[in-house]
């Protein structure tokens, strides 16, 4: 089967990633792929890596694996997501590496499931609004004892993603930027989903729904069904001229305070992000979905 791991990164609308791709699960199912909810295995995938890991599996995990999972039904494509995959929030800095256990997970994972093809899917942030994202439900003791050994700005995504390429070299890894979402929203889900441009497809305005007011949404869902046959380009366009006109203020304001940090930080940061971006492009392996 073709697995899709979909794994965070933190705090990029992750849980309504999932949510949106949940709301096409039959019309997915009919076509082969399978989007289970989270409760079949959340749990039990890490017990399984766990006890992978330590070598306490049963060879016939996999089979009982995807029996808990699939409920006995059949499916060429599977979509799991968690944004725990590689640890939780306080798991995910250590030093100068995001999520410092990913190699140890996706070789688990590998091992758990070696007759499947396997890929990641994740979103990448910009580090000056993640690490403030990351711990804003974190206690100031929690965010000096992760950050310690931090320099913000030698945190790169692409160290990251160089270091899953090279502990699981067979496994594909998809990215895409958490600040061009509202404008690649609809193509995110399709490149997860498996699904070609023009498919039926729900839950596209879902993530445009949470930044711009109601009337505004209401006009848009008038102006694309005026339009049906936009290509990929003219949408976004169209989403980016509603967002500016119609968008919620307090819905595009993102709080940056964070224990030292000054205006001028944040700006170096987010240059070096954009910077990071580039190598990000050139790493073999790793697809780049840009709007």
């Amino acid at each position: 089967m073709q697995v899709i791991i979909h794994c965070g990164a933190h705090a990029t609308e992750e849980d309504l990633l999932l949510k949106a791709l949940l709301k096409n699960a039959g019309p997915l199912s009919r076509q082969g792929t399978a989007v289970p909810g989270p409760g079949k295995y959340r749990s039990l995938l890490k017990d399984c890596m766990a006890a992978m890991k330590n070598g306490h599996a049963a060879e016939e995990a996999p089979e009982l694996l995807w029996d808990a999972i699939l409920d006995d039904s059949k499916a060429s494509r599977v979509i799991l997501s968690n944004p725990h995959f590689f640890g939780s929030p306080r798991h995910a800095l250590n030093g100068l590496r995001f999520y410092p256990e990913a190699e140890d997970r996706l070789q688990a994972l590998q091992a758990l499931f070696p007759y499947d093809q396997l890929e990641i899917c994740m979103a990448l942030r910009n580090p000056a609004t993640f690490l403030p994202a990351l711990f804003a439900r974190s206690a100031r003791s929690t965010v000096r004892k992760a950050m310690q050994g931090c320099d913000p700005l030698q945190l790169r995504w692409s160290g990251l993603l160089e270091r899953m390429r090279q502990a699981v070299p067979d496994m594909a890894v998809t990215v895409w930027c958490y600040e061009d979402l509202p404008l690649i929203w609809g193509q995110i889900l399709r490149e997860l989903a498996g699904l070609e441009a023009g498919e039926p497809l729900e839950g596209r305005l879902d993530l445009l729904a949470t930044l711009m007011q109601p009337a505004g949404l209401e006009r848009l869902r008038a102006y694309l069904q005026e339009h049906p046959d936009m290509t990929g380009v003219h949408r976004r366009r169209v989403y980016a001229a509603f967002l500016d006109k119609f968008a919620r203020e307090e819905a595009l304001e993102e709080e940056l305070d964070f224990p030292g940090w000054t205006d001028a930080l944040v700006d170096e940061m987010s240059g070096l992000y954009e910077e990071d971006l580039y190598a990000v492009q050139r790493l073999p392996g790793v697809s780049l979905i840009t709007p």
